[in-house]
């Protein structure tokens, strides 16, 4: 039995399903979220603050299994964090009771 086509549509469908959830990314929802909670006043895009750029915490993340389960332990629960000048302090708890406002804020960090 060849197994070709069935493994090249399988390959497609779950290439569609990857960029889907890419693409389902609400980033105007995901920067007034942390707007609201303050995120940008130690955190950019593309450069250190006082936290290190959402380009960084994505590149550290980039093919780990749980690094969605990490971030929302890191915005849910405030453990203690080491900032870019070597200090520690608690991590500010993201406010909101929507799940998936929190889940779009942290496929929009980890899409960068």
């Amino acid at each position: 039995m060849n197994l070709t086509k069935p493994l090249l549509v399988a390959g497609l469908l779950s290439l569609n399903l990857a960029g889907s959830a890419l693409a389902a990314v609400d980033d105007e929802a995901a920067k007034a979220l942390g707007k609201r909670n303050d995120c940008f006043k130690c955190h950019a895009v593309d450069k250190a603050k006082k936290g290190p750029s959402y380009q960084k915490i994505a590149a550290k993340y980039k093919g780990k299994a749980d690094a969605e389960e990490k971030l929302m332990k890191n915005l849910t629960t405030g453990p203690k964090v080491k900032l870019e000048d070597g200090t520690e302090e608690e991590h500010k708890i993201i406010d909101t009771k929507d799940p998936k406002e929190l889940k779009n804020l942290i496929d929009w960090i980890l899409s960068r």
